[in-house]
């Protein structure tokens, strides 16, 4: 049987001309006057007022009334300490409006508590992050009260937890929540510290270090005679997360995200070989070991540099390190191992690190796609997905209008006008507008300002602080916000109304990324997605899966590979058979 993903087929030269027609419409745009001449798939006036009037608030100001049928919120039964949350911390959560666990929440802490491998793949807005802040703070924590009537316990020796983010927003926003849980005094439970940037390691280690993966490298290969530092760091970190695990495993962060988790399973399998040896302390011989790490591995750390990096991926899925087929060399003595051996991940020996990937996105429909390497890599990892992984989220009110040339920018604005008459003088309103590139960014604005409607940009040719200082404006103040896709992911700006599409996703991934900015935390959103006739095939299919509430696996890929996808289907359209009996496989 057909698959329900039909061809996707277009020009080969779709993105190139998409992203140049906004230049062209505000060129037009500046001689002419604007009118309505709306296009759509849908209805004759998709931009009229709403129906009805939506409460958008946060998940900290939910309203008890909403019940677990809406897909957010756990059931009555389950409280955070029906979960194995400690007091402490359940008061915390509650403090700080966090009354009741999310359905994701529910699923994935207890797993986590139990300090297996797991993986967390959930869509936009389920409570991911708190999902794994929470057990691992109540973890610490616990380490913490018994290491206290230990006086020879070294301020180490419980570990402390490590996550992963793609870029230094991501990395403020989780120290920003996990900093945001205080005990009953208003002090936080636990320090959390995010290194990226221009930002330096802390004096005083923090129980929960946030980082990029460069600024990581950076610190680790720093200048340190002894590797000292490094062993130190290895041997502390117990808990690693994965932030955007999809981004950090098959993006441009692959190679790096690889060699720290290379690294890491070097540091557990030299600790179970030489804990019940007498050769040494651990630290010695971890020192020790990484001489043999080097030979094979460079530092090929990069530069402080990471927070101009666009959140854009390039899919360099065929450099996947396949680490189940690598032939370990023989031990030189006890407790030390040629640098191969590590990666041998079947071999069986005692962990000492728990190993926590998290993402929106986490396609495994194949060997080089983020779910199967996590697969090779932990084979006995627990896997946690929401309900609408890669599905139409019920709580989001999607409009699909198909443009031209002529009709663009009227669409636009019109959509844009849409919210700020929609809503009241005691409402903030709050839109996202969504397209391909800085130029057209840039364009975009532009065409807002010209007829009077205020917006911010945000893109990687702007500056780091001019992008904090954006963000924050439009989390206080909010307004229209401008974008590429480096804001689709992980950013949690609540309360956003409308997610506006001035032009199409080039992919499935970075769609339901976008789409998910708004409808979180168990609210209600309104996306409308601009489309041309060289995306129509895309948007079907996309409609498709959403109608009979399907995931759009098969429009799954990286940005290149899904422009292959769609050159091959073009040349096999054209030289076999009509667009409409193409199945892509």
């Amino acid at each position: 049987m057909k698959t329900m993903m039909s061809a996707i087929v277009a020009r080969p030269t779709m993105s190139r001309l998409h992203s140049s027609s906004l230049l062209t419409f505000f060129r037009s745009t500046t001689t002419t006057t604007i009118r309505t001449t709306t296009t759509t798939t849908t209805t004759s006036n998709p931009f009229g007022r709403l129906r009805r009037r939506r409460a958008f608030t946060t998940a900290a100001m939910a309203d008890d009334r909403r019940s677990s049928s809406d897909g957010f919120f756990a059931e009555e039964s389950v409280s955070w300490a029906s979960l194995g949350v400690s007091d402490r911390l359940s008061r915390a959560l509650c403090n700080a409006g966090f009354e009741k666990p999310s359905l994701v929440q529910a699923a994935c802490i207890p797993s986590i508590l139990t300090g297996k491998d797991v993986v967390v793949a959930a869509e936009t807005g389920s409570g991911k992050t708190h999902g794994y802040l929470v057990p691992l703070m109540d973890k610490l924590c616990s380490s913490l009260g018994s290491d206290q009537d230990q006086m020879e316990v070294t301020e180490r020796s419980r570990g402390f937890s490590l996550v992963l983010c793609p870029n230094v927003m991501l990395c403020e926003q989780v120290a920003r929540m996990a900093n945001g849980l205080c005990d009953d005094s208003g002090a936080p439970i636990l320090r959390a510290f995010a290194v990226s940037g221009r930002k330096g390691w802390p004096v005083d280690e923090p129980d929960c270090v946030v980082s990029t993966p460069v600024a990581l490298l950076n610190y680790l290969y720093a200048v340190d005679p002894e590797r000292h530092r490094r062993s130190d760091f290895l041997c502390g970190v117990k808990y690693v997360v994965f932030d955007e695990a999809d981004l950090l495993l098959c993006g441009s962060f692959q190679n790096q995200v690889i060699r720290l988790i290379n690294m890491f399973r070097f540091e557990e399998k030299v600790l179970s070989r030489t804990k019940n040896s007498d050769v040494g302390s651990s630290k010695e011989m971890m020192a020790e070991s990484a001489d043999q790490f080097e030979l094979e591995q460079d530092p090929e750390t990069a530069s402080n540099d990471e927070e101009d990096s666009e959140i854009d991926d390039v899919g360099d899925e065929e450099n996947v390190v396949d680490d189940t087929n690598e032939e370990s060399s023989k031990e030189t003595k006890v407790g030390l191992i040629k640098g191969k051996d590590w990666r041998r991940v079947r071999k069986v020996y005692e962990r000492s690190k728990q190993y926590i990937f998290v993402a929106a996105t986490l396609p495994a429909n194949g060997k080089m796609t983020a779910g199967g390497v996590l697969k090779r890599m932990f084979p006995d990892a627990v896997w946690t997905s929401g309900n609408y992984l890669h599905c139409h989220n019920p709580r989001l009110e999607q409009r699909w209008v198909e443009v031209t040339v002529e009709t663009q920018v009227d669409v636009l604005i019109n959509a844009v006008k849409e919210g700020l008459i929609s809503t009241s003088d005691a409402d903030v309103s709050r839109t996202m507008v969504f397209a391909n590139t800085v130029d057209a960014v840039e364009s975009v604005a532009k065409i807002l300002q010209t007829v009077g409607i205020e917006c911010m940009c945000y893109h990687s040719d702007s500056s780091l602080e001019q992008r904090t200082k954006s963000l924050i404006d439009f989390r206080e103040k909010g307004g229209v916000f401008v974008c590429t896709d480096a804001a689709a992911r992980g950013l949690d700006v609540p309360n956003v109304s409308h997610v506006i599409q001035a032009e199409f996703a080039t992919s499935a991934v970075d769609f339901l990324h976008r789409i998910g900015r708004t409808a979180r935390a168990g609210q209600f959103g309104l996306v409308t997605s601009l489309y041309t006739e060289s995306n129509r095939d895309l948007v079907a299919a996309v409609r498709e899966a959403g109608k009979h509430g399907l995931p759009v696996e098969k429009a799954f890929s990286r940005k290149r590979g899904f422009r292959n996808k769609i050159k091959k289907g073009s040349r096999r359209a054209r030289s076999t058979s009509p667009v409409g009996d193409r199945v892509l496989a």
